[in-house]
């Protein structure tokens, strides 16, 4: 047995040694006028406990109440503990063709819907969310907090929305925030061409990352609307933004795989069992050393307050007779 506060118990037991020193030598009044033979023969009654009984019960109470704080333990030596939990980037796409309404009401709100059934989906998992169109920004860090989650999604507004999709820059972010974490990676997004997926490609590729698209839009596609919901022209001609499968193939290639969203849940749940299938390959496991410790701290703790029980319990009681 050792103690993990061992300072705290010289530093106490050097004071308390010398209170108690002097508590149990001290005599009381007539202890100083009488020898204890005569004492004895002039009492009246026997009080019961005697006070120097009760002085070292109560010294006894405080010497077990050092103890605890000093907080005795047994080691039992260290021991390895694996920690592992599976880790997931969601990254939605806010892109100005988000803004098309060939998913009710938009694709973008749409796709906050898809990604919150996905939440609750993903069990205790961590979740970092990332949103992209020209530049690609951290919505939240690494949480398990669904709640917290679902509230930040709730905050992505269609204000926010600009641009076209660079998948350039968000392979350039995925390589740098996945370094030390799982690799998986669910992008929700309408698409993209195939040429803007190249350097995306190679990337996914070269990090080992397994890549989940849920696509959003339908093939027929919408008309692109501005910031203030007015129909975009170019040369004309109405432009219109089509579901594009490439992201699709990309996603296949990474061993990873692909849903279009529809208004059920089943795709969702459908792609949440996927990814929990991979799970033992790109699961985040690590062992740490944990010292194994059974502390006995409560032990003394008990004795030293039945003691003090013992101690109060003891004391003369005067009645109102006696004060008189």
């Amino acid at each position: 047995m050792t103690f993990e506060n061992i300072y705290l118990l010289y530093i106490l037991l050097v004071p308390f040694s010398l209170f108690a020193f002097l508590v149990l030598t001290n005599k009381d009044a007539l202890e100083r006028v009488f020898k204890k033979r005569v004492l004895k023969r002039i009492s009246v009654e026997d009080s019961g406990v005697s006070s120097r009984v009760r002085n070292a019960t109560t010294l006894a109470s405080i010497f077990f109440m050092i103890i605890a704080i000093a907080n005795p333990y047994i080691d039992r030596g260290e021991r390895n503990l694996r920690v592992s939990s599976l880790e997931v980037t969601i990254v939605l796409d806010i892109s100005g063709s988000m803004r098309c309404k060939d998913r009710y009401p938009n694709r973008l709100e749409f796709a906050k819907l898809k990604i919150e059934e996905l939440l609750y989906k993903l069990s205790d998992d961590d979740i970092m969310l990332l949103a992209f169109s020209k530049n690609t920004y951290l919505a939240s860090p690494m949480s398990d907090d669904k709640d917290t989650l679902k509230e930040v999604i709730h905050g992505i507004s269609k204000e926010y929305l600009q641009g076209e999709s660079n998948f350039e820059t968000l392979a350039s972010v995925l390589k740098n925030k996945l370094k030390s974490r799982s690799k998986i990676v669910v992008i929700v997004s309408d698409g993209a061409q195939s040429n803007e997926l190249i350097n995306f490609k190679k990337v996914i590729k070269s990090e080992g990352i397994k890549l989940y698209a849920i696509l959003i839009g339908t093939k027929d596609g919408s008309p692109v609307l501005d910031s203030k919901d007015k129909t975009v022209f170019n040369g004309g001609k109405i432009v219109i933004s089509k579901l594009n499968m490439s992201l699709a193939n990309v996603a296949k290639e990474s061993g990873g795989d692909y849903i279009i969203a529809d208004y059920g849940a089943e795709n969702m749940e459908s792609i949440a069992k996927k990814i929990d299938s991979n799970m033992h390959n790109s699961i985040k496991s690590s062992s740490i050393k944990v010292r194994d410790k059974q502390v006995l701290f409560y032990y003394p703790l008990i004795v030293s307050i039945l003691l003090l029980l013992i101690a109060i319990s003891s004391m003369p009681s005067y009645s109102k007779r006696d004060k008189k």
